[in-house]
């Protein structure tokens, strides 16, 4: 939503694609998503997001064969960056300084505690890891978002991540079942 500040206290659901839809985490079997060695990656490091940013809190989430779907919710509170700690020096000053974000300035979304921010830097964590397995891994160039406005929403959106594997034959990320749809 272009007017939205993704940076607003709230919860937001994600889903994240592969590039082309290939199925680079693991498979389907009985309903349950079993994760090769890229999905246990994908699902490691979206467990490190809090850690990365301490604004983030998880919500349900769930690695599938060619996505990943997940809450996450902001919540300034919990974000304890304010004060910069240096190794072996002194902290580093409180003084503003200008900032240069390229062709946004100070509007770039990468100087802001955002999900713009959590994305970018999971899918390049992500990347960065798993090309050291399969040089050929890629994501989609963006993501899917949804703000979770109510907890009616909430609990709708919890129940189709947890249900999401059990569904998977139906899924419209499944490659087998839209082997044409836009990529």
């Amino acid at each position: 939503m272009q007017s939205w500040d993704y940076a607003t206290e709230g919860a937001y659901f994600i889903t994240i694609c592969t590039k082309d839809r290939v199925e680079y985490f693991g498979e389907i079997v009985h309903g349950e998503m079993q994760l090769n060695e890229l999905g246990c990656f994908a699902q490691n490091v979206w467990m490190e997001i809090p850690v990365q940013f301490p604004f983030i809190e998880l919500g349900t989430f769930v690695i599938m064969p060619n996505h990943t779907h997940g809450i996450l919710m902001i919540n300034h509170a919990n974000d304890c960056t304010a004060t910069v700690e240096t190794r072996l020096i002194a902290s580093l000053p409180t003084v503003q300084t200008e900032i240069n974000g390229g062709f946004a300035n100070k509007k770039n979304p990468m100087f802001h505690n955002n999900i713009s921010r959590v994305i970018r830097w999971y899918k390049g964590r992500c990347t960065f890891e798993m090309h050291k397995i399969d040089v050929d891994f890629a994501w989609q160039p963006s993501f899917h978002d949804h703000i979770i406005r109510n907890s009616f929403s909430y609990e709708n959106i919890q129940n189709y991540i947890i249900s999401n594997p059990q569904k998977w034959a139906d899924d419209m990320f499944n490659s087998l079942k839209n082997p044409d749809s836009d990529k």
